[in-house]
């Protein structure tokens, strides 16, 4: 595999963990002090913790971290966060519920970025010393 087709292939997924936290920090938010902010705060653990092995990995294959995406993702979370108010004006039910669908996209979506990368670890050098099995986990 391109090493610059690599970095692109991870600059998208770099990008796609810069709108999950933003996401993320706006449900700590509206549920600061209720039972689900314990929850969203490790999740966004979580995330971070996969946004830096990303952006570690980018610098490992010479690659440099895409402001523009970043910044594309940025605002999409925010068109995003205007939908979700839009859509549920009153109870917030359905937005927690299509944020967490979101989130749950977001996440797949990570778990097969690992998986895929643990198919080209064989041509990869800078692959192998990732823990691919807990990543994907």
């Amino acid at each position: 595999m391109q090493t610059e087709l690599l970095t692109t292939y991870l600059n998208d997924h770099l990008a796609g963990s810069v709108a999950a936290l933003e996401l993320v920090d706006h449900l700590i938010k509206i549920t600061k002090g209720g039972k689900r902010e314990r929850f969203f705060i490790e999740l966004g653990e979580e995330i971070q913790e996969d946004q830096d092995t990303l952006r570690q990995l980018l610098h490992e294959l010479g690659g440099k971290e895409s402001q523009t995406r970043k910044a594309a993702a940025w605002l999409t979370e925010k068109l995003g966060q205007v939908k979700l108010r839009l859509d549920d004006p009153g109870s917030g039910q359905l937005l927690l519920l299509e944020a967490l669908e979101t989130l749950e996209l977001g996440i797949q979506g990570k778990r097969l970025l690992w998986c895929g990368l643990d198919v080209v670890t064989h041509r990869v050098p800078q692959l192998r010393p990732l823990d691919l099995p807990r990543l994907q986990q």
